[in-house]
């Protein structure tokens, strides 16, 4: 399965991409990247014959993988081209992803430029399930035990040094 997953990754990267790296996955799989439009593309085996998981995600910054995006189960014996066609939806779809949601614009905004930004407040976190809620956050009563372990040994430690006589 390793090499017609190879043999289809090679055919499918010199359609998609001039610029590409072909290499094996650690879980038997084939994955292209192509660096020069921060996008990676992986055929891994289902089990199945003739089948294949492809998936696409980005290339972060400094050259590491971001979790798959998209992912699909395509049939093998198709030819170069339906799976090229397939591949660039899937990778239409992580672009699609990756660029931010347009906001309001700073720009001309006076005052704006020196001013801190405010961090907002802690939202509250969900109440896990048999447990009552924390109003405050205070010292529970075995840190103030290990604390006064603690203390117990300091104090033990400097009166062995400096609590004795000397002649």
């Amino acid at each position: 399965m390793y090499a017609q997953l190879r043999e289809k990754a090679d055919e499918l990267a010199g359609v998609l991409w001039r610029e590409h790296t072909v290499y094996r996955e650690r879980g038997g799989g084939v994955v292209i990247r192509g660096e020069h439009v921060r996008r990676w593309i992986s055929l891994a085996p289902t089990g199945g014959k003739d089948r294949a998981l492809l998936r696409a995600g980005r290339i972060l910054d400094g050259g590491t993988t971001a979790p798959a995006r998209t992912e699909m189960v395509v049939d093998l014996t198709a030819g170069t081209a339906e799976l090229a066609t397939v591949c660039r939806r899937l990778l239409a779809e992580v672009a699609a992803a990756a660029e931010p949601a347009p906001g309001p614009s700073r720009a001309g905004r006076p005052g704006e430029r020196g001013r801190k930004k405010e961090k907002p407040g802690r939202t509250a976190r969900a109440a896990r399930p048999g447990r009552r809620p924390r109003r405050e956050r205070h010292t529970s009563p075995g840190s103030w035990f290990v604390l006064l372990c603690v203390v117990a040994v300091l104090g033990a430690w400097l009166y062995s040094l400096f609590g004795q006589y000397r002649y």
